[in-house]
């Protein structure tokens, strides 16, 4: 008999966050899994990104534990071992164009041609922009560029806050397709968006907080997003 696969899953227990001697998370208890697309919800300090940055492992909890496939974050490994980012304000090098920026990072990694490069800044609306450098680009064009490096080398978890955020109607549009293209059974997307319209276009399920705490857990039911996968 053949073994079944196990889709990826992100528990997380007990997680307790401080900044000085101000509680930031509270008691969090989530389970993620494949192929779903999670929204998070809440008002600016209401621990979004905070909780983002634990789940990468950029941040230590306090206490309590987070589990990505049986292996403990902090102790089994310090990063989880494939994930893409857009947390906050992307950054680059200026003086560097956005294809000379994936390309470093691409390097870094290892396995992605410089053909996937130029597929992805076409996925992401910079097709026409090649050549410009960095230090030129718009708000929404850093913005997208954030995102072409978030899902560089199709990573397992994929985490984006606001990844619409200074993008123009069309590309909102355009965005939110490459999304839900990016929805497999084996990926886990977070994602931290305020406008609750777009969270029901996109998410599968949302979790709302309030002063660092989960308040509520629901799921839509979204016929745009049913049976779409990478």
């Amino acid at each position: 008999m053949f073994e079944e696969e196990k889709l990826m899953n992100i528990t997380i227990k007990n997680l307790t966050k401080k900044i000085k001697k101000e509680t930031v998370l509270k008691d969090i208890n989530l389970e993620f899994h494949g192929g779903k697309i999670y929204g998070l919800q809440g008002k600016n300090g209401c621990g979004k990104t905070m909780l983002m940055r634990c789940i990468a492992g950029l941040v230590h909890p306090e206490q309590g534990e987070i589990i990505i496939n049986g292996k403990v974050l902090h102790k089994d490994m310090s990063l989880p071992e494939s994930i893409g980012l857009l947390i906050e304000n992307p950054a680059f090098l200026p003086q560097y164009t956005g294809l000379q920026n994936l390309k470093i990072l691409a390097d870094l990694q290892g396995g992605i041609s410089y053909g996937e490069l130029e597929e992805l800044l076409e996925k992401v609306g910079l097709k026409d922009c090649t050549k410009k450098k960095f230090g030129a680009y718009s708000l929404g064009m850093k913005q997208r560029l954030g995102i072409a490096a978030a899902i560089m080398g199709k990573p397992d978890i994929i985490i984006l806050d606001e990844p619409i955020n200074a993008i123009d109607e069309n590309g909102v549009e355009e965005i939110r397709q490459l999304i839900l293209g990016l929805r497999s059974e084996d990926r886990i997307i977070i994602i931290a968006c305020h406008d609750r319209a777009e969270m029901e276009l996109l998410a599968d399920e949302v979790i709302v907080m309030e002063n660092g705490e989960v308040i509520e857990e629901k799921g839509w039911k979204n016929a745009d997003v049913e049976n779409v996968q990478a």
